[in-house]
C-alpha cells in the first residue's frame, strides 16, 4: 500500500526557537465561508499549474475524481467519521471539482467539510460518552486501527460499534502504559474535547488550504499550497536562528509523524528519534507534566515543542518498529543551536578489523550538503562548505596514507545543489554532473567546474534509503563514471525540483492575501539519461536491508512521478571493471554474519509492524505479545553484541530496546554497513594491486 501525502504544508521543520504565538478563536460554522480573495487565488494557482507544472495533466474529470478522493482523505483518512451515505451524497460533486476550480467555485468544498465537522461533532460526543464506562478486557475480540483500505462504514450504528472499539483501544493503550484509571479517564476526555474544539477552530483559510492541496495533490506529492497563515510563520521561521529539536514533522491521522532527523539538531545527536516515530505526548522542562498529543493539529504540537536555547523538553515517543500495539518512550532533549559545524563532514580511518587485511581506509562522513551562502555572498573567502571541508579531509587523509576513501552519505536527505556539483568535481577530471529538464522541455547541465583531480584513488559511496536529492545527485555521478562503487541500499528516489511562487506578485493590490504556492518545475537527469526520481540510485552492491526499501521514498508515495530517461550528455567515463567477484566475495563473507542477521530481524520486524492492520483488545494476549516482541528484539541485539565481543544489555534497562548511543555513528549497529562497505573497498584495492602485478 502507497503511503498516503495529505497535505505538504502540515510538513514543518521545528529547527526554530521562540515563535510568535496567537490565541485561535473557534468559528462558527456559518463564518466558513469562500472569501473573494481565496476565489482568487484559486484562479491564478491553476494558471500557474497549467503554465510551469513539470507534469501536464488536465483539469478534466477524471482529475475531478482524483482531487475529490483526496479532499475526502485528507478529512478523514482512516474513515472514522463519514458514512457510505454522506460519500453518496457528495458524490454530485465528484465530477464537478474541474469546472469548480476553473471558475472559482469552492462551494463544495465548504459543504462537504461543514458535513464533516458536523459528523466529527456526533462521534467526540460519543466518545466521551464511552469514556465513562468500563470496559471487559478479558473479551476476545480485535480492533482495526487502519482504515484507509477499508469501505465506509455502512452507517452510523457500523460507526458507533467502531468507536467502542477505538476508544477500547485507547483505554488499554494508557492502561498498559500504567496509568491509574481516574488519570485514563481525564486523559481521554481531554483527547477527545481538544479534537472536537481543534477542529472548531479550522477557519476559512484551512479549508481552502485543505482543498486546494487536494488539488496539487492530483499532481504529484511535492507541489502544494501555503495559506497566508503558513506563508507568514514560514517566513517567521526563515528569520530566526536555528534553534530547537531539528526534526521534520507531519500529520497522518491523529498523530504527529517524525519524517526525518535534520543533521546537527538535538535529535539527531540523540540516536533516541528515527524517522517514522510518531510524538505522542510532549512536556516542558525535567518536571512539566506530559500533554497527551494524539489528534493535535500540527501547528499546536510546533508551538509545544518550540522554545528557547538550552531548555529541556521530554517527548513521549512511539517507534515506527512499535505499531500502535506497542509502548512508548520518554526521551530527554535540550534545545539547541543547530550549528554549521555540527553538519559539517567528518573523518575517521578504519584498519584492522576482521577480514579486512592490511588495507588502511579513510571515511567521510557527510551528514548534509551544506553551503555558507550568507558568507559567500558577503564575499567571506573562508566561507564554509561541503566542498571545501571535504576537500580539507581528503588531503588530510591521504597524508595519512589511506589506501582508499569511503564516502558515507547514510541519512544524508540533501541541501545544495552547487555543492553536489562542486564535490562530484573533487573525484572526476572535469565533466557534467546533473541534467536539469524544466517544464517546457529545456535543458541544463550542470557541470564541474574545477578541472583538478582532487582524489582519484580507490573510492565507495555508502548510500541508504533515506540519501536523498543532493546524495542521490552525487552517488548517480560517481556510478555512471564508473569512479566508485555505489554500497547499501536503494536510495530515496527524490528526483525533482521545486520553487515558491508567491501569488500576490501577479496581482497589483491585496497580494498579502493569496498565499504561495510550491510547485514542482523540474527533474534531475543522471549523465546517461536516467532519472533519479522514484528509482533512486541502485547501490552496485547491495546490503540484505534493501529490500525493505522498496516501499520507502518516493516508491511509498501516493501518486509521485514515475522514472524517466533522457539521452545521455557527454561524458568520458574512468572504469572500474567488473565488480562481479566483490559482489561473491561481499555475500560469501555475510552469510550467516551476527550483525546483518540483526538488520535482517529488525527489517522484519518493521515491515511486520507497517503490514499489521489490527490489535488485540484482550489485555492479557496484548501483553504477552508486547512481552514476546521485546524479548525477541533484546535477544536478536544480545546475540549481535555478544558476537561482537560487546557486554550485553542488561534485562532491567527500560530503554535499552529502544535507544542508541548518544553518538549515533558510534553505535556497533551503525558500524554493521559501514564495516562491510570498508571489507568491500579492500577487496577492491587487493585486486587493483594483484592485477597492476600481473600486468
Amino acid at each position: 500500500m502507497r503511503k498516503k501525502v495529505l497535505i505538504f504544508t502540515a510538513v514543518l521543520i521545528l529547527l526554530f526557537g521562540n515563535a510568535v504565538n496567537a490565541s485561535v478563536k473557534e468559528v462558527d460554522v456559518d463564518e466558513l465561508q469562500p472569501t473573494r480573495e481565496q476565489r482568487q487565488a484559486v484562479l491564478l494557482i491553476t494558471r500557474v499549474i497549467d503554465k510551469y507544472h513539470y507534469k501536464k495533466q488536465r483539469l478534466d474529470d477524471v482529475m475531478s475524481s482524483s482531487i475529490f478522493d483526496r479532499y475526502l482523505e485528507a478529512l478523514d483518512p482512516n474513515k472514522s467519521y463519514l458514512t457510505q451515505q454522506d460519500i453518496r451524497t457528495f458524490e454530485i460533486y465528484k465530477r464537478q471539482l474541474d469546472d469548480a476550480l476553473r471558475q472559482a467555485r469552492l462551494e463544495p468544498a465548504f459543504n462537504i467539510f461543514k458535513v464533516f465537522r458536523q459528523r466529527l461533532d456526533e462521534r467526540m460526543d460519543y466518545a466521551l460518552k464511552l469514556v465513562e464506562q468500563d470496559f471487559d478486557f478479558t473479551v476476545d475480540e480485535e480492533y482495526r486501527f487502519d482504515r484507509t483500505e477499508a469501505p465506509w462504514a455502512a452507517s452510523s450504528q457500523a460507526l458507533d460499534e467502531l468507536w467502542r472499539k477505538r476508544v477500547k483501544n485507547d483505554v488499554l493503550n494508557l492502561r498498559l502504559g500504567k496509568k491509574p484509571k481516574e488519570k485514563i479517564k481525564d486523559t481521554l476526555r481531554k483527547r477527545y474535547q481538544d479534537i472536537k474544539r481543534r477542529t472548531h477552530q479550522l477557519a476559512s483559510q484551512d479549508v481552502f488550504q485543505s482543498f486546494m492541496n487536494a488539488y496539487t495533490l492530483s499532481l504529484e506529492p511535492h507541489t502544494s499550497y501555503m495559506s497566508p497563515r503558513v506563508s507568514e510563520n514560514f517566513d517567521i521561521n526563515m528569520r530566526l536562528s536555528l534553534e530547537g529539536i531539528g526534526a521534520v514533522l507531519r500529520n497522518e491521522d491523529e498523530y504527529t509523524i517524525i519524517v526525518r532527523t535534520v543533521a546537527g539538531g538535538p535529535a539527531e545527536m540523540s540516536g533516541k528519534v528515527k524517522a517514522g516515530d510518531r510524538i505522542i505526548g510532549v512536556a516542558q522542562g525535567k518536571d512539566g507534566e506530559m500533554e497527551d498529543v494524539i489528534g493535535w493539529r500540527l501547528q499546536d504540537v510546533v508551538d509545544k515543542v518550540r522554545g528557547p536555547k538550552d531548555s529541556v523538553i521530554r517527548l513521549k515517543i512511539l517507534p515506527e518498529s512499535e505499531g500502535d500495539a506497542g509502548q512508548a518512550n520518554e526521551i530527554s532533549l535540550v534545545r539547541n543551536k543547530i550549528k554549521l559545524e555540527d553538519m559539517a563532514a567528518k573523518s575517521s580511518i578504519i584498519e584492522g578489523i576482521d577480514q579486512m587485511g592490511p588495507v588502511r581506509i579513510g571515511v567521510i562522513d557527510l551528514p548534509a550538503f551544506y553551503r555558507d551562502f550568507r558568507g559567500h555572498t558577503n564575499g567571506d573567502e573562508d566561507f564554509r562548505s561541503t566542498t571545501r571541508d571535504v576537500r580539507k579531509l581528503l588531503k588530510e587523509l591521504t597524508d595519512q596514507g589511506v589506501d582508499g576513501i569511503i564516502l558515507d552519505l547514510r541519512e544524508n536527505g540533501g541541501g545544495s545543489l552547487i555543492e553536489a556539483t562542486e564535490l562530484t568535481g573533487l573525484f572526476i577530471p572535469t565533466g557534467p554532473v546533473v541534467q536539469v529538464k524544466n517544464a517546457g522541455g529545456g535543458l541544463e547541465v550542470e557541470r564541474d567546474p574545477d578541472p583538478e583531480l582532487v582524489y582519484g584513488g580507490p573510492l565507495a559511496v555508502l548510500v541508504d534509503r533515506n540519501s536523498a536529492s543532493a546524495s542521490e545527485i552525487f552517488a548517480g555521478a560517481i556510478q555512471d563514471y564508473k569512479r566508485g562503487i555505489i554500497v547499501g541500499e536503494p536510495t530515496f528516489g527524490k528526483g525533482t525540483v521545486q520553487t515558491l511562487v508567491d501569488l500576490g506578485r501577479f496581482v497589483r493590490t491585496g497580494g498579502d492575501k493569496l498565499g504561495r504556492l510550491r510547485l514542482t518545475m523540474a527533474q534531475f537527469f543522471r549523465v546517461k539519461g536516467g532519472s533519479t526520481q522514484f528509482k533512486g540510485v541502485i547501490p552496485d552492491i547491495d546490503f540484505p536491508s534493501a529490500s525493505g526499501a522498496e516501499e520507502h521514498g518516493e516508491r511509498g508515495l501516493d501518486n509521485a512521478l514515475p522514472w524517466a530517461k533522457i539521452p545521455a550528455a557527454s561524458f568520458s567515463p574512468a572504469g572500474i571493471g567488473s565488480l562481479d567477484k566483490y559482489v561473491e566475495r561481499h555475500r560469501k563473507r555475510i552469510k550467516g554474519d551476527p550483525g546483518f542477521e540483526f538488520l535482517a530481524a529488525e527489517d522484519a520486524l518493521l515491515k511486520e509492524a507497517r503490514g499489521k492492520k489490527v490489535v488485540s483488545l484482550m489485555e492479557s494476549r496484548r501483553k504477552q505479545e508486547s512481552d514476546e516482541r521485546d524479548a525477541r528484539r533484546k535477544q536478536r541485539k544480545n546475540s549481535f553484541l555478544t558476537a561482537m565481543g560487546l557486554e550485553p544489555e542488561s534485562d532491567d534497562d527500560d530503554e535499552a530496546d529502544h535507544s542508541t548511543p548518544d553518538d549515533d555513528k558510534d553505535d556497533p549497529v551503525e558500524k554493521i554497513m559501514l564495516h562491510e562497505t570498508a571489507r568491500i573497498l579492500s577487496d577492491y584495492i587487493e585486486g587493483q594491486r594483484r592485477a597492476a602485478m600481473v600486468h
